[in-house]
Order: structure tokens, then sequence, then C-alpha cells
């Protein structure tokens, strides 16, 4: 299989994780009270609601050129008004987690796919069983970024719903520089996988292990 055929059976893996990602946080910002994203069309599967051209096609089409340890990007964030919030402090870990917690929905889905469309398995079949490869390593790679307890990723968001009042100040303080945290340790070479690593392991036990991979 060449590089653009294994390429183009990335795409959906890429799309789909992405954006199911997106639309989890607005679906979970609705059940609590955030109407905005809803509004606004962004609680939808309509992957072109969510696309960044940036984002989801020219940082994970890069970094596959580059045959990168793995790939990851972003979509346009869904808008939550966390004022919203019947109780915002509570209810943002809940909206923030609900992002990568699809994700590892989806690695887990990838993964029975994966066995099924192997050589062995019962719908053996080339094409799907890359594809399924790639889901599992691109919501791996995505769920392992957004954990990362730095403002504003899904991570930064869960850890300053969860700390005291005092601590949770002073994190959410470091949004405006979260960005560039995370701009250097891609500038690093191996900087980020040596963060993202750690994260990755753990939740690629769990699906290997509920799959039997």
């Amino acid at each position: 299989m060449d590089q653009l055929e294994t390429a183009v059976l990335w795409v959906v893996p890429v799309v789909l994780a992405i954006t199911l990602h997106e639309a989890a946080h607005g679906y979970v910002a609705r059940m609590f009270g955030d109407q905005t994203a809803w509004m606004l069309g962004r609680v939808t599967l309509n992957p072109v609601k969510h696309i960044d051209p940036i984002g989801t096609v020219l940082v994970p089409a890069v970094l596959f050129l580059l045959k990168a340890p793995f790939l990851f990007g972003w979509a346009k964030p869904v808008p939550v008004n966390f004022g919203n919030l019947r109780h915002p402090k509570r209810d943002m870990v809940w909206v923030a987690g609900a992002g990568p917690a699809m994700n590892f929905v989806m690695a887990v889905g990838w993964g029975f796919l994966f066995g099924a469309t192997g050589p062995s398995g019962p719908w053996a079949s080339d094409g799907l069983y890359v594809m399924a490869d790639a889901g599992i390593k691109i919501n791996l790679a995505l769920l392992a970024l957004n954990l990362l307890p730095i403002p504003p990723l899904d991570g930064g968001r869960i850890a300053v719903g969860l700390l005291p009042h005092r601590a949770s100040l002073l994190l959410a303080r470091l949004e405006p520089y979260g960005f560039f945290v995370i701009l250097a340790l891609i500038a690093i070479p191996g900087a980020l996988w040596v963060v993202l690593g750690p994260i990755y392991r753990v939740f690629a036990f769990l699906v290997y292990a509920l799959t039997g991979l």
C-alpha cells in the first residue's frame, strides 16, 4: 500500500476524531445549561462545521508526511459560555472531559474493528485494517494531548475545575500563555512525546485490554 492510499485511509479517522471530540463538548455543555454551541449549530456530526483548515487538515498532513511518531490536530473550538452552566466550576470538568472521553470511546471502537479486520479476523480487509489502526493512534494522541493540564486544553480546564479556589485561579491565569507552551514542546525535538508518552501508553493499555488486542 503506497503512501497516497495510506493517507486517504487516515482521512476518515482524523476527521471523526476531531469532529466528534468537539461535538461532545457542545452536547455536554447543553446538558449542563449552556445553549451557545447548540444555537450556533456546533452540536452536529457534520465535519464541515468543525473543520479548521490548519488544525484539521494542514498539521495532520504535515506530520503524516514527516512520518512523525504520532498525529494530532484540532478543530474550531466549540464555544462554551461557562457562566451559563448551572454550577460553572463543577460542570466545567464534565464539559472539558467530554472531548477526551469521546476519543477514548472511538479508540475502543476502532480497536474492535482492528481485531475484526486483521489477517485472522472474520472481516479481513487490508484497507479497514489500516484505517482502524490509524483510528486507534489518532484518538489516543488527541486524548493524550488534550489531557495535558495546560489551559486552554481540556486537561487544563479539568484541573481548574478540580483544584481549590486559589490554585484554580492561578492556573486559569496561564490560559493566554498555554498555546505558547504547546508550541515550545512541539519545537523542541522529542519534548512533546516525552510529555504525552505516559498518558498515551496508559490509555493504549486500556484500549488493548478492553478489545483483546
